[in-house]
């Protein structure tokens, strides 16, 4: 069988295919900025918060290697991974929708995981998305442009409160379990951007079809839950050396990043307000500018997006991720220290190019090395190198926030940033000479 030859497309179409992920990370963002203050207002303990964002790296490992096998295998008039954008976008907008009417710590962490566990059924075919469609030569350039939506999107959804506030609403209105009210609208919009931007990309991109050749292959293999998982396992099993050795960087950046989501906020207010009580004025003000630093490191994270494509072929991904996560190591390292709040944006310039990276370089390096009938299991599979440390950090981080930090939260991002910089140290282990040629 003669293999396909990709034409090469477009800017436009590009940017097109890959708007959707604006809506999904748009959604992450506001978890990311708003899940700790909510918690923290229906009452949950310092300590306890790790535990409560345990859906994200849960449903992402037992969702993700699942649908991406079940993508790669699917056949249909709408294509292989397009029915899963659509429904993980469904759910994704309605579990938005309810999440600001939380009554409880419970409810909260309830309604997230099943958010959460909507965005993988999305997300993971959305990588795929971008092998199936565009030339290997084009493949820097469709990942980038997803880390580009991803700075966007979170952008705007960390921005989202302090541009209603700034509009005249009350930044002190909350409803009776003390979720602010621009909480509630913030939550709202990301209802309507995350099921909008996913029929914009459904619209405007069509997937490449399948030969007869594939498609009789997909048909004749038997099917069934015990298959999915086998193909899995014998993926696992045959993971080529380089995605192996992207596990230990992996290990300390995403450990690092969870770390930075759940303190955040607490370590802002202790270094700027002296105080972790979630019923201060401090602590909203913190809660405002997190969403603040949030969308500014995000913004970096959407201009530099594209410029890393560009640098990415003449430097290597491998060492323009190096640099990122370095940097961006000492800069959250630094914030205890800080006097003003507006010095807090000048580290944020280091997360923001360190999170256009990770969202962007990684997955480059990945499509080099593995085959195109098994990009969804993969993508799936590499998924779990982000999960896994998120799961480790939940079981693990309490007990070292309580018994070696001294529930210190600057201490937390600290740490945070310790472990940026051995992942941005451990990116030299990776071989670049292994990589496919585009």
């Amino acid at each position: 069988m003669l293999k396909k030859l990709k034409p090469i497309i477009g800017f436009r179409e590009i940017i097109n295919m890959n708007f959707g992920f604006f809506g999904l990370q748009y959604s992450f963002g506001l978890q990311q900025a708003n899940m700790s203050p909510i918690y923290s207002y229906l009452g949950a303990e310092e300590h306890n918060l790790p535990f409560l964002w345990l859906a994200g790296p849960m449903t992402g490992l037992i969702v993700q290697p699942i649908i991406g096998a079940l993508s790669d295998k699917t056949v249909s008039k709408w294509g292989r991974r397009r029915p899963y954008f659509f429904v993980g976008a469904i759910l994704c907008s309605l579990m938005l929708f309810v999440m600001p009417f939380s009554s409880t710590v419970w409810m909260a962490a309830s309604v997230l995981w099943i958010l959460d566990a909507a965005n993988n059924i999305t997300q993971e075919p959305y990588r795929a998305f971008v092998s199936d469609k565009l030339n290997k030569s084009q493949h820097s350039l469709g990942y980038l442009s997803q880390s580009a939506f991803t700075g966007l999107g979170q952008t705007l959804s960390y921005l989202t409160p302090s541009i209603l506030i700034f509009f005249g609403m009350s930044q002190a209105s909350k409803s009776e379990s003390g979720i602010p009210t621009t909480t509630y609208i913030a939550f709202f919009l990301g209802s309507v951007v995350s099921i909008g931007s996913i029929l914009w990309s459904l619209k405007t991109t069509k997937e490449i079809p399948l030969t007869e050749d594939e498609i009789k292959k997909i048909k004749a293999e038997k099917g069934g839950v015990a298959k999915t998982f086998s193909e899995i396992w014998g993926a696992v099993k045959t993971m080529p050396l380089n995605m192996k050795l992207m596990i230990p960087m992996m290990f300390f950046s995403w450990y690092a990043m969870f770390i930075y989501w759940q303190f955040i906020t607490l370590g802002l207010s202790k270094t700027f307000y002296g105080t972790t009580d979630p019923s201060s004025v401090g602590f909203r003000s913190s809660e405002l500018l997190t969403g603040q630093i949030g969308a500014f490191y995000n913004f970096i994270a959407f201009l530099s997006a594209f410029g890393m494509a560009a640098v990415a072929k003449r430097l290597s991904p491998k060492y323009l991720h190096q640099i990122c996560l370095v940097l961006a190591g000492f800069s959250l390292m630094v914030i205890p220290f800080l006097t003003e709040q507006w010095q807090i944006f000048i580290p944020m310039i280091g997360l923001g190019l360190a999170w256009a990276s990770m969202m962007g370089n990684p997955y480059i390096i990945l499509s080099n090395v593995i085959t195109s009938n098994k990009t969804g299991v993969y993508m799936g599979i590499f998924n779990l190198f982000i999960v896994i440390p998120m799961l480790i950090e939940t079981f693990t981080f309490p007990l070292i926030y309580k018994n070696l930090l001294n529930r210190d939260p600057q201490l937390a991002l600290m740490t945070a940033g310790g472990f940026l910089f051995i992942g941005g140290i451990l990116v030299s282990v990776i071989k670049t000479n292994s990589l496919a040629k585009n």
